[in-house]
């Protein structure tokens, strides 16, 4: 197979990529092509205008964000014998993108992009396509097989703190992002792709990110957010900044290191892993006033959950006893007692409670923001697709559709030819989301669509949603509010999130 090559004039670079073929189709993949430049630690990337005239090696994927060393094959329940080899990591290497696509002299015209960004707690690269987890050459030859080709694109990012930063300059992670937006509108049209026609997708911290970008002027043409949405890590004050980078300024220096700023690479990693930092999130600034009202720069939106969500904080919930449960209701003496009941959390039933504090966490973080964000677009005159994932982790059923199975179906980069359930949903998914990706109506505005349980896809009305998820419940924490339910759910789920349950 000849290695596909591409001249961009204005890079000043000729890109060469490698030939992959599926299901004997032909796929060309660019990999790891630097998107920015990384001064100093904790300061702002700078774009990266020019390569000079160089012969850019882009059948490598680049290095990532240095990082605690995190299983992902524990949550999805993969089998222990799939192999995923080390990545590289860099701190100052790992502004790089991927594309993958049809051959250029096939393409129709500039092709929609999709352009992904991962997950992973905003800590941990949770399943890059060099894991071969989450490798998009499914979803690129189902788009090709469809006659929707598109393109789809992917970005490694700064993570924990060094892209929460030490203070001076905040959010990096997201204006690292913000970059890679903006280098494939200039130049993703070299690669076959249209710079208008941007799909910004993302799966937990990913639909985080990508909502938050939605809020802070970055412009796409639609968005994807699949179990995530601001609502899940809303920016939180500074001085919750502070402690964190205090607790890990403290924990290097205990380790032998001058600071932060000054630190060896491998004594922050170990300095987080210490210190058991599971989670950063994204802290408040300019860019963020008065988020709660801004409305979402996109014309159409794709969002939804999976069915059982809440299962990154049960190793921690199990640690907790009844009435310490019970006791995180009665911070509201008008509704405490009330959403006490409704969860069924009783302080002499430990079992109840545990399931009870998981049960809202779901809704909390999940269902009803799909709600409240869906009701805000509609209202402001966008489209909205709604969907929920019940199909159960193809492995492990008793597991259920739990958080990032999606991942499993979507992708199809583990092999799910054991499991015919699995596989279907994993096809319907990738055409819907292509269907998406091109401007089509994935499924009528005005139902939901359910990718399983059973391997059965299809839409569903308001009445079999309500069998689906706890419908009154997300009535009674809407007319509650958040003042009264977020103390509660930061009462019992603090400290508790974990990839490794």
């Amino acid at each position: 197979m000849a290695s596909p090559q591409i001249h961009h004039a204005s890079l000043q670079a000729t890109f060469n990529g490698i030939e992959r073929e599926i299901d004997g189709l032909p796929i060309h993949e660019f990999r790891g092509i630097k998107y920015a430049d990384i001064p100093a630690r904790f300061e702002q990337a700078q774009p990266l205008e020019s390569f000079d005239g160089a012969a850019v090696d882009a059948t490598r994927y680049g290095p990532r964000c240095p990082q605690a060393d995190v299983d992902v094959r524990h949550l999805l329940r993969i089998p222990e014998d799939f192999v995923i080899e080390k990545e590289p990591e860099d701190e100052f290497e790992c502004l790089n993108l991927n594309i993958t696509g049809a051959p250029l002299a096939a393409s129709r015209g500039p092709l929609p992009v999709l352009l992904w960004i991962y997950g992973g707690s905003q800590a941990v690269t949770f399943c890059s396509a060099a894991s071969r987890i989450c490798d998009p050459i499914k979803i690129v030859a189902d788009s090709i097989k469809s006659d929707q080709p598109v393109l789809f694109v992917s970005c490694n990012y700064r993570l924990n703190i060094f892209g929460f930063g030490d203070g001076k300059e905040k959010n990096l992670a997201l204006k690292d992002q913000k970059l890679a937006i903006e280098w494939v509108r200039r130049n993703i049209a070299a690669f076959g792709g249209d710079p208008e026609n941007i799909t910004l997708a993302g799966e937990s911290a990913g639909a985080v990110y990508v909502h938050a970008h939605l809020l802070t002027g970055t412009p796409v043409k639609r968005a994807v957010l699949a179990s995530g949405s601001i609502c899940l890590s809303s920016p939180l004050p500074l001085e919750k900044g502070q402690g964190l980078i205090a607790t890990l300024e403290a924990k290097v220096k205990d380790l032998g290191q001058p600071s932060l700023r000054h630190a060896s690479v491998a004594a922050i990693v170990q300095a987080i892993e210490e210190c058991k930092m599971n989670s950063f999130w994204l802290q408040e600034d300019e860019s963020f006033d008065g988020w709660e009202a801004t409305p979402e720069l996109v014309e159409e939106v794709m969002i939804g959950d999976t069915e059982y969500e809440s299962v990154i904080w049960r190793n921690g919930i199990e640690t907790l006893d009844g009435p310490t449960i019970a006791a995180a209701f009665e911070q509201d003496p008008a509704w405490g007692n009330k959403l006490r009941k409704l969860y069924q959390v009783v302080a002499d039933r430990p079992t109840a409670c545990k399931l009870g504090a998981l049960d809202l966490l779901h809704d909390t973080r999940y269902s009803l923001p799909v709600e409240v964000v869906s009701d805000r677009l509609q209202a402001a005159g966008k489209r909205v697709y709604k969907y929920v994932v019940d199909q159960v982790n193809p492995w492990q059923a008793s597991s259920r559709a739990h958080h990032a199975v999606d991942l499993l179906f979507l992708f199809g980069g583990v092999d799910l030819s054991f499991n015919r359930a699995a596989e279907t949903v994993g096809r319907e998914m990738r055409e819907r989301w292509v269907r998406f990706a091109n401007g089509t109506q994935p499924w009528s505005k005005a139902r939901r669509f359910a990718f399983g349980p059973l391997g059965e896809c299809q839409e569903i009305n308001e009445e079999q949603f309500a069998a689906r998820r706890r419908v009154e419940h997300l009535r009674v924490l809407r007319e509650a509010g958040m003042g009264v339910y977020m103390p509660i759910v930061f009462g019992v789920s603090a400290g508790k999130i974990s990839l490794m349950n």
